[in-house]
C-alpha cells in the first residue's frame, strides 16, 4: 500500500510549510525582515513498465509507460528580498535602504556580517553600532561635541559642532550586494553572512549604479504580507488534512483486505 507513506511525505512536506508560514506572520513587525517560502519537489518514480522500452521484436516502443510517484520533499526554503516598505521614525541613527544594499557589520567573532535592519546608536565610544552593539563598517565615531548628525543619501555622515557654521565629514557608510542574495546565510539578531551560494560581496558607496540610497530617520519594514500567509496558511492546512483523508482511506483498504475469511 504504497499510498500510506506517500501521504505521510505530503503530511511532513505540508508541516514544514505550515512551519515556514508561522515563522513569517511571528516576524510581521520584525525590522526589514524577509519573508520565506517554502519550495517542494516530487520523489524518485518507480517504473513498472519503462516508457520508450520496446514492447515488441519488431521494435515498436511504449509510448507512455507506467510510473509510480513515491511523495514529495523539500527542495528549499526560499527568502523573497523584495523591498518592504519605509517607515517614518525621525530617530537621526535610524537608517533605511531605500533599493538594493545590505549595512555591512563587524561581528565579535571578526567575520563580517550583514543587515537590512538600520536601527543603530551609539556605542559609549561614540561608534554607530547595532542594537546588540556591533559596529557599523567601517567604523565611524560621532564626536561628543556634535549637536547635530547628518546621513545623507550617498551614505556621507556629516556632523555640526556647536563653535562651526559648516558640517564636517566624518565618516563614508557603504553598502554591500550580492549576486544571489537568496544564498546568504541568515544568523538570526537580523543578521546574515555569505556562502558560496551567494556569491562574494561587492562593496560600494550608497546611491553607486545597482546601490540603493540611504534615507536617514526610516525603518524598513518586514516585507511579510499577513493577508497572503493567512490564505497560504488555510492552504497549507487543508492539503494537510486531505494527506489525513489519504492515510485514514489506505488503512480502511487494509482493514478489509484482513477482515477477507476463505
Amino acid at each position: 500500500m504504497r499510498a500510506l507513506s506517500i501521504s505521510s511525505t505530503g503530511m511532513l512536506a505540508q508541516q514544514l510549510n505550515v512551519e515556514v508560514i508561522s515563522n513569517n506572520i511571528a516576524n510581521l513587525n520584525t525590522t526589514a525582515f524577509k519573508r520565506q517560502r517554502a519550495e517542494f519537489q516530487d520523489l524518485l518514480y518507480q517504473n513498472l513498465r519503462r516508457v520508450g522500452a520496446q514492447s515488441s521484436d519488431a521494435g515498436t516502443v511504449v509510448p507512455s509507460g507506467i510510473q509510480i510517484g513515491v511523495g514529495v520533499k523539500t527542495g528549499s526554503v526560499y527568502r523573497i528580498t523584495e523591498q518592504g516598505n519605509l517607515n517614518k521614525t525621525d530617530n537621526m541613527y535610524d537608517l533605511a535602504v531605500k533599493g538594493r544594499g545590505f549595512f555591512r557589520i563587524t561581528l565579535p567573532n571578526g567575520d563580517t556580517g550583514y543587515t537590512r535592519a538600520g536601527a543603530f546608536q551609539l556605542s559609549p565610544a561614540g561608534q554607530i553600532v547595532t542594537l546588540d552593539g556591533y559596529t557599523l563598517q567601517p567604523g565611524i565615531t560621532v564626536p561628543q561635541a556634535a549637536v547635530d548628525v547628518t546621513i545623507n543619501n550617498v551614505g556621507q555622515v556629516q556632523v555640526k559642532l556647536a563653535d562651526q557654521t559648516t558640517p564636517q565629514t566624518v565618516g563614508q557608510i557603504q553598502l554591500a550586494i550580492f549576486f544571489n542574495e537568496a544564498g546568504l546565510e541568515a544568523l538570526g539578531d537580523n543578521l546574515f553572512v555569505e556562502t558560496p551560494a551567494s556569491g562574494a560581496a561587492n562593496v560600494a558607496n550608497p546611491g553607486d549604479a545597482g546601490f540603493g540610497a540611504i534615507q536617514q530617520g526610516f525603518l524598513e519594514t518586514s516585507n511579510v504580507n499577513a493577508v497572503s500567509e493567512i490564505t497560504s496558511l488555510i492552504t497549507a492546512q487543508r492539503a494537510y488534512e486531505m494527506n489525513s483523508r489519504v492515510i485514514t482511506a489506505s488503512d480502511e483498504m487494509l482493514a478489509a483486505v484482513a477482515n477477507l475469511r476463505a
